[in-house]
């Protein structure tokens, strides 16, 4: 099955805004933690999740995928982005590792919270830089690959996960997640 690859950088930026909330939010809780106060864990856990079964499984796939043909097609455009399959393996293990500290904390078990604040800010700066870094130059050569005449790829390798919290329809287990988004909009 071919994919149009500007149709699938589309999705990729949409996805960053959807991330960029969410990193935000969590940066939000986690500062809480750090001012001694008491945090939505709930919420926390309910980023996490969402980080980990889209972003990790679905979203930086599709990075690499494209990544892949803009290096087969356009190895002039590739170079120095051979970091990036490493790099989102670092923020999967990472947003594992947080996710299941906030896991253990709903569960009642002992956590430092210093060192879940450090992971948070360690991880929201991490993905931050990650996806400023592909906004600023991967996404732009791969612009560069398309215009160039390279816009159609198989994508049989894809997931087909669509997003559970910004997708057309909101799984079950992240609609309190999407109810605090709608009301940081409507405040905001």
């Amino acid at each position: 099955m071919d994919k149009n690859a500007a149709t699938v950088l589309a999705e990729l930026r949409e996805d960053h805004k959807n991330m960029a909330l969410m990193i935000n939010l969590l940066e939000r809780e986690s500062n809480l933690i750090y001012d001694g106060k008491e945090p939505d864990y709930e919420l926390l856990h309910d980023i996490m999740h969402y980080m980990t079964v889209y972003p990790d499984a679905v979203h930086h796939p599709k990075e690499d995928r494209l990544y892949a043909e803009l290096k087969a097609f356009r190895p002039d455009l590739s170079t120095g982005f051979e970091r990036i399959t490493m790099d989102h393996r670092h923020i999967a293990e990472l947003s594992i590792k947080l996710r299941d500290e906030i896991a253990s904390i709903n569960a009642g078990n002992p956590v430092r919270r210093n060192a879940v604040v450090a992971d948070a800010l360690r991880y929201v700066n991490t993905l931050r830089g990650h996806m400023q870094w592909e906004e600023l130059d991967l996404f732009r050569r791969i612009d560069e690959m398309i215009r160039s005449g390279h816009d159609v790829f198989d994508a049989a390798n894809f997931v087909r996960e669509v997003d559970p919290v910004f997708g057309p329809e909101v799984e079950d287990n992240f609609g309190r997640l999407v109810a605090t988004i709608r009301k940081e909009s409507a405040a905001g």
